[in-house]
């Protein structure tokens, strides 16, 4: 079986669509409709990997967003 990368992807737009560069030279090119839908099911999909709640993990990134806003 593959080693499942460890590194987050990078995320741009290109020619009216946004396209994600990920490990391996891996690339996804979708629409803003397909990018937004995809980034709700992240979160999902996360938190029922790690075995934690949805509203665990939004309070998770609500307290991340805080720090680093207050870090400034």
């Amino acid at each position: 079986m593959a080693k499942i990368p460890d590194t987050p992807s990078d995320v741009s737009t290109d020619e009216g669509g946004v396209q994600v560069d990920g490990p391996g030279g891996a690339v996804v090119s979708m629409t803003p409709d397909a990018a937004a839908e995809t980034s709700e099911r992240m979160p999902q999909a996360l938190t029922k990997r790690r075995g934690i709640s949805e509203i665990a993990y939004a309070r998770r990134r609500t307290n991340l967003r805080q720090c680093q806003w207050s870090s400034f």
